[in-house]
């Protein structure tokens, strides 16, 4: 099968292996039919994780064999963290964090940026016919936005402000705009981005204005850079918190000082749920599709990913049919 996979280099295998699901496993076989280039991905191909693989790790297909004859034809969208289901993590309903996960397409599982991936049908929901393709591959990153709310209470005129108006962080924008009574602010460099954010209610903040109107309760740092935690420190509030979502293969040199002179708080965040994402999507909550800057053949994933590492581009997605 064709394939994207990182091997110290970014090529497309014309020959791959297709996926076998494991017997034992409980596995599906999916073919897929679009999957998105996240940040994550360009991080890997700067050296982020040490992943060597097929990439990807947002996705929709439709399942082609799998031990629950029910799913056969069904469109569907997979969760990325596979997990042993026996530990302390995940008899305590932490399964993301799970010792000896797999992590599809950024560690040790092989992705689905190709015409078939494998993933265990627990992983899978299916995609309501009220919700196409191109919404149905946001599930994944959308629910990382709902994580958010997972992790923190916003009350009623707490200030939040997101950094960084890549897709993730106008995705969070958006979703805190829409599920919470909070002050929302989006900062970023880029004035059409602002306004995708703008038409829905989100306050924007362009970086060449200088210095947002600080502080705020809260800062969501979704810059994708090795600076920007440093940034959402100096935003905050004395007790405030910040989200930590950007996940960068750069080391960053942090003055720690101001966490525990003004005795903020750091959450990391991550994966979320995928229940809540695809509901906003059958509902129209979130308009996913403004956020996509270009499809590409899976045949032109050199140019592709090119494209997606420019300054200033949104979502760029991969027709792997």
């Amino acid at each position: 099968m064709k394939a994207v996979v990182f091997d110290d280099a970014l090529h497309l295998a014309t020959d791959h292996p297709v996926p076998v699901p494991a017997s034992t496993g409980g596995e599906a076989l999916i073919r897929v039919s679009l999957a998105g280039i996240c940040n994550t991905d360009l991080e890997i191909v700067h050296g982020y994780m040490g992943y060597k693989g097929v990439l990807g790790h947002e996705f929709v297909g439709v399942v082609e064999d799998a031990p629950d004859e029910s799913l056969k034809g069904k469109r569907v969208v997979g969760e990325i963290n596979l997990y042993c289901g026996k530990c302390a993590y995940c008899l305590g309903g932490m399964p993301s964090h799970c010792p000896s996960r797999e992590v599809l397409g950024i560690m040790n599982r092989d992705g689905a940026m190709a015409e078939y991936v494998r993933l265990p049908i627990h992983n899978l929901h299916t995609v309501p016919d009220e919700v196409a393709d191109m919404e149905a591959v946001f599930v994944e990153p959308l629910a990382a936005a709902f994580q958010v709310l997972e992790q923190v209470e916003f009350m009623e005129g707490d200030r939040v402000l997101v950094m960084g108006d890549g897709k993730l962080g106008l995705l969070i924008a958006l979703v805190l705009k829409e599920y919470t009574q909070a002050e929302v602010t989006l900062l970023g460099h880029h004035e059409y981005k602002m306004e995708i954010a703008g038409a829905k209610g989100v306050k924007t903040w362009l970086s060449s204005k200088g210095r947002p109107d600080a502080p705020y309760d809260f800062v969501v740092e979704a810059t994708g850079t090795a600076e920007g935690f440093q940034q959402a420190l100096s935003l905050l509030r004395p007790r405030g918190a910040v989200i930590l979502k950007s996940t960068v293969a750069q080391w960053a040199k942090l003055n720690l000082a101001p966490i525990v002179i003004n005795e903020l708080t750091v959450i990391g965040s991550r994966c979320g749920p995928f229940a809540p994402a695809i509901k906003a999507l059958a509902e129209k909550k979130i308009n996913v599709c403004s956020l996509i800057s270009e499809t590409y053949p899976i045949d032109e994933a050199g140019e592709a990913f090119a494209h997606a590492q420019q300054k200033g581009v949104l979502k760029v997605l991969l027709d792997c049919q």
